[in-house]
């Protein structure tokens, strides 16, 4: 590849970033926290970009330049990809082949305390119920937004992926579901479920993980949250 499609590609690269750190597109890739981290590689492989052109037109009498392959362009392809064609986020194909990785919390935050529903995150209701006995979830009502996977029996289960760092590493911790459960769920709806904490648990038909069972009292369909992974999934 000669000098001008590299130059072509690094900048290409770079605004693929930039458009990607200042829309939503880097969420399909990484966790939130990093968008200032893709800002700035942006920004770099463009400055990259243009301090190679100017080096190459500035020395270019110097050097006897030969012509390329025009297939050499086709490399532009795939970076012009991640702008046109944003990958959707990981769901249910992906929970139901992936054991849930929840793991035992360092402590439990106090939660708010009152009349109204509860709102947790789908880790945090599973995190409570296995490994503190739901003892701060009892005789509360709930509210928990995760999208739907079925195993391979049919079984429901509420579920949020979460992330380390990016989608690469994403993997789901599951909340089966009981009670009043609609009678037809299409994997990849998006939930909120209003229910109440129950003992009652199963184990992972993936990896024989601890799952925790919710008692559903209401299930209404909500779209896909903004950020569809739950970065605080782990901590």
């Amino acid at each position: 590849m000669n000098r001008l499609a590299q130059t072509a590609l690094l900048f290409l690269l770079g605004a693929t970033l930039l458009h990607a750190g200042t829309t939503d597109l880097y969420l399909r890739y990484v966790k939130e926290g990093l968008r200032p981290l893709v800002l700035l590689a942006g920004a770099v492989l463009i400055i990259t970009a243009a301090a190679t052109l100017w080096y190459d037109r500035r020395s270019a009498p110097a050097h006897d330049h030969h012509r390329e392959p025009r297939i050499s362009w086709l490399l532009t392809l795939p970076v012009l990809a991640l702008i046109l064609v944003a990958p959707p986020a990981l769901g249910s194909y992906s929970a139901a082949h992936t054991g849930t990785a929840l793991t035992k919390p360092f402590g439990f935050p106090a939660l708010p305390t009152g009349d109204a529903p509860l709102r947790l995150a789908v880790a945090d209701y599973a995190g409570r119920a296995i490994y503190d006995d739901g003892r701060a979830l009892r005789d509360r009502e709930l509210k928990i937004t995760g999208f739907v996977t079925l195993d391979r029996k049919g079984a429901p289960y509420l579920v949020r992926m979460g992330l380390n760092c990016c989608a690469a590493d994403a993997q789901p911790v599951k909340i089966a579901l009981t009670g009043n459960v609609p009678p037809v769920l299409r994997p990849d709806t998006w939930l909120e479920i209003t229910g109440t904490y129950t003992p009652r648990r199963t184990k992972d038909p993936v990896n024989d993980g601890p799952v925790p069972y919710l008692e559903v009292t209401t299930a209404r369909p909500v779209p896909t949250p903004h950020d569809p992974y739950d970065e605080t999934w782990n901590t």
